[in-house]
């Protein structure tokens, strides 16, 4: 293993430590504090193999737990902790892995965790979005596994799902898993633990995008906002970098805001990296405003963003990483006592929709509720056949829905309305089945209405539990209303349109890797059912 002297001090330096746990950190306003009343500035490092392999967006859903390689966090946190690390983001962990060993070094070398709550194949894609039972359960295990730890500040539930303003539709629900989360906090977990967004710097829908995740109930709102920025490349100014223009934007937010990632690397790659930026992050210009900041990344992949190169059980800090530890070293921000910091920031209004911002701030999409789309389920006179692959699923869809739309208002959603199916948050085959129930229905149960070329079935035996009759009857209701506010709408399909393709910013240069690499869905079937609609149906299988 290859590693500076400070690195080899840091790490016999932790071994001699206490292993008490870190106090936790809490918020107040916009700024951070150790559970003790010091101001706490985010001294991070994004901490994350790309699953990609060669930096690229992930097709198999893979992805590397860093937090669950003690191996590996043996070799890497001393070298983190020499650079004056306090913090990590992590983008993906497996909420039924082994922890601890990991938790607990970091812990002794005074680094707190932010981790995202999706994974490559559990996330709200911007091209679908959906907020449903599958990642409701996803984000609350990675929050049973990482309230464990004290030294976890909390999460974010969505990196840039919303990027440009083609797919702003996305952000209603990322804020409705941010909603959720919190809620699951509050009521499950002793200790405060926020749950944030983390944003990319797109010009068209930048204020939009802050104000809506800050607006109106803030039980609703994010209770922190990364910010990943790319900005400020070589030699610049706070001014010149367009940090000013943040900076004035952001006084007035109502919670901590810090870069969620940083580290331009033009124009000579990583090892160009000089991080004046670094410097500025902690100065008084920027302090009173920011709360730090997180730079991408440990590991030098083929992105060319990395602070060291791993090979093996071997690591070698490169020299942007001793660019970055003595800016970080030397930075002496500037902080107050909780007692005496007596916030007066509100949050923002909601924005109003418009050509680049479609989302209503007024409602969100329902919070996923596994029973009752079991409930709903047990209920159906008509359902697919248990051989039917989930891959047949969107054409399904799109006959049904092409031949009735009102027969797939129940799993709709209309962002720009704030109306939602009450079935919007089902899996995808409780939806399918409800929208084929639905379509037997309104043909008053002809038995051809229930076949779809031998993939549905009457269900004969279809009983709905006593017990749920209220939750049905008032699901219902909320549907009636869903088939008026959707109907003709551009909002339609499982959860919402995606509309268009991934893209970046060109106001900065950033890793577009890592950013697409967390946006995968598990199954795009909104799409279909929205051209279904819109066209009419191709074919009809009854």
């Amino acid at each position: 293993m290859v590693t500076s002297k400070a690195a080899i001090v840091a790490g016999l330096t932790l071994a001699g430590q206490a292993s008490a746990a870190l106090q936790p950190i809490i918020m107040k306003g916009s700024k951070f504090f150790y559970e003790n009343g010091t101001q706490f500035y985010i001294k991070g490092i994004a901490y994350q193999q790309d699953a990609g392999g060669a930096g690229g967006e992930t097709t198999t859903g893979t992805f590397k737990d860093p937090l669950a390689d003690a191996a590996a966090c043996k070799r890497d946190v001393p070298i983190m902790a020499a650079a004056g690390t306090n913090a990590i983001r992590t983008y993906a962990i497996d909420p039924t892995a082994d922890h601890s060993a990991c938790m607990k070094l970091l812990d002794e070398a005074g680094i707190y965790v932010i981790s995202d709550l999706s994974e490559p194949s559990k996330s709200i894609n911007r091209d679908d979005p959906r907020w449903d039972v599958t990642l409701y359960k996803r984000y609350t295990a990675v929050i049973d596994e990482m309230s464990k730890y004290s030294n976890v500040i909390g999460f974010f539930a969505g990196n840039e799902v919303s990027n440009n303003a083609t797919n702003t539709d996305a952000s209603a629900y990322v804020k409705a898993a941010v909603r959720d989360s919190k809620n699951y906090i509050k009521n499950n977990v002793k200790r405060w633990m926020g749950v944030g967004y983390a944003a990319n710097d797109d010009a068209k829908i930048r204020s939009e995008m802050a104000h809506f995740f800050n607006c109106g109930n803030q039980s609703e709102a994010i209770d922190f906002w990364g910010y990943n920025i790319y900005e400020w490349c070589g030699h610049n100014t706070i001014k010149g970098s367009g940090y000013q223009d943040q900076i004035d934007f952001f006084k007035n937010y109502s919670v901590p805001v810090f870069f969620a990632e940083y580290g331009c690397n033009i124009p000579d790659g990583a090892e160009g990296r000089i991080f004046e930026e670094t410097t500025a992050l902690y100065s008084d210009a920027m302090t009173d405003v920011f709360s730090g900041g997180i730079v991408y990344m440990y590991f030098e992949e083929d992105n060319d963003y990395g602070l060291v190169k791993v090979s093996g059980n071997s690591a070698k800090t490169m020299k942007n990483y001793d660019k970055l530890k003595a800016n970080v070293l030397a930075a002496k921000p500037k902080t107050v006592e909780l007692d005496s910091y007596s916030p007066s920031n509100k949050a923002a209004e909601c924005p109003d929709v418009t050509s680049n911002w479609k989302v209503t701030g007024d409602a969100l999409p329902p919070t996923p509720n596994e029973s009752l789309c079991e409930c709903m389920y047990n209920s159906l006179t008509c359902v697919p056949n248990k051989d039917v692959k989930p891959t047949a699923y969107g054409e399904l869809f799109g006959v049904v829905c092409g031949n009735d739309p009102a027969a797939c208002a129940g799993i709709q959603g209309n962002v720009s309305t704030g109306v939602y199916g009450a079935y919007a948050m089902c899996n995808s085959l409780q939806q399918l089945g409800y929208v084929m129930d639905q379509y037997y229905k309104n043909q008053k149960y002809a038995s051809s209405a229930c076949d779809f070329n031998g993939q549905a079935s009457a269900n004969g035996a279809a009983k709905a539990d006593p017990t749920c009759s209220a939750a049905l009857k008032s699901a219902e209701a909320a549907n009636k209303v869903a088939a008026t506010a959707t109907a003709g709408s551009g909002n339609g399909g499982v959860g919402g349109t995606g509309g268009g393709a991934a893209a970046t910013s060109s106001s900065f240069a950033s890793p577009v890797a890592m950013k697409s690499f967390f946006t995968v869905a598990d199954m795009a079937v909104g799409l279909y059912v929205v051209i279904a609609m819109g066209v009419g149906a191709g074919m009809v299988m009854l």
